[in-house]
C-alpha cells in the first residue's frame, strides 16, 4: 500500500509531535509522579484529580479551553507572540502543549504506581550507606522501575499519535504544520477519499497492535491499569 505525499507529511509531523511530547512528559512527569507517590493528603488527591482529568474530560472540551488560553489577546498568547513573533494558537508549539496536558496521566500514573511499589527498606538501606536523594533515585529507583518508564513512554507516545479532538481544536488542519495523522484521516473520510483513508487507518491499526503486543509480551502493562 503506497501513501500519498500529504499522508507522509502528516505521518512525519505526527512522529515528531509524539517524540517531543513523550520526551517532555518523561522530564516533567517523573518528578511529579515521584512527589505524588511520596505524599498523602487532600492536596495530593486534588493534584491527582487534575492530572487524571483528561481521562474523563471530552477532548474537545480541553481543546476549547486551551484555544481560549492560547488566543492572541490573552497574557500567554501575547507573551508567546512577543517572544517568537508568531501566534500560539494553530501552531505546532500549541499542539505540543496540548498533547503534554492531554497525555499526562498516561505517563504519570504508571510511574507513580511503580514508585509506590518500591520497598521502603531498599531506599533506607541506600540512605544508610550514604547515598543522597539524587544518588538513591539514579542508582536504586531508576533501575528498579525501568520497565515502568518504558511503559509510560510507549503509552504517552501512542496516545499522542491517536489524538484528535484536542489537536483539531488548537491546531486546525494546516498541512506541514498542524495536520497530524488523525486530522488527515478525518479529512480524507470527509472528502470520501476512502481508499487513502483505509491505507492510513490500517497502518495505524497495525502499528498500535505491534506496540501493544510488545508491551504485553514484556509484561509492561500487567502491573498497571489505567485509572486505578
Amino acid at each position: 500500500m503506497s501513501l500519498s505525499g500529504d499522508n507522509w507529511m502528516a505521518i512525519r509531523l505526527t512522529l515528531v509531535l509524539a517524540s517531543v511530547t513523550t520526551l517532555l512528559l518523561l522530564v516533567l512527569g517523573t518528578p511529579l509522579a515521584w512527589w505524588l507517590a511520596r505524599r498523602r493528603g487532600e492536596a495530593v488527591a486534588a493534584i491527582e484529580a487534575v492530572v487524571a482529568l483528561p481521562l474523563v474530560l471530552p477532548p474537545t472540551v480541553l481543546g476549547f479551553y486551551l484555544l481560549l488560553l492560547f488566543a492572541p489577546d490573552t497574557p500567554l498568547g501575547q507573551g508567546w507572540q512577543w517572544l517568537t513573533g508568531e501566534q500560539l494558537a494553530f501552531s505546532f508549539p500549541a499542539l505540543v502543549i496540548g498533547s503534554v496536558i492531554y497525555s499526562l496521566p498516561f505517563v504519570v500514573q504508571p510511574l507513580q504506581q511503580a514508585f509506590q511499589r518500591l520497598p521502603g527498606e531498599v531506599l533506607e538501606a541506600a540512605a544508610t550507606l550514604g547515598a543522597g536523594p539524587r544518588d538513591r533515585f539514579t542508582s536504586v529507583v531508576l533501575p528498579l522501575t525501568r520497565r515502568s518508564f518504558l511503559t509510560a513512554g510507549a503509552l504517552g507516545f501512542a496516545h499522542t499519535v491517536g489524538e484528535f479532538g484536542v489537536v483539531l481544536m488548537i491546531g486546525g488542519n494546516i498541512p506541514g504544520e498542524t495536520r497530524v495523522v488523525s486530522i488527515a484521516l478525518f479529512d480524507q473520510v470527509e472528502s470520501l477519499q476512502l481508499t487513502s483513508a483505509h491505507r492510513l487507518a490500517s497502518g495505524l491499526v497495525i502499528c498500535s497492535l505491534v506496540l501493544l503486543f510488545l508491551l504485553y509480551r514484556g509484561g509492561g502493562l500487567r502491573p498497571w491499569r489505567l485509572g486505578r
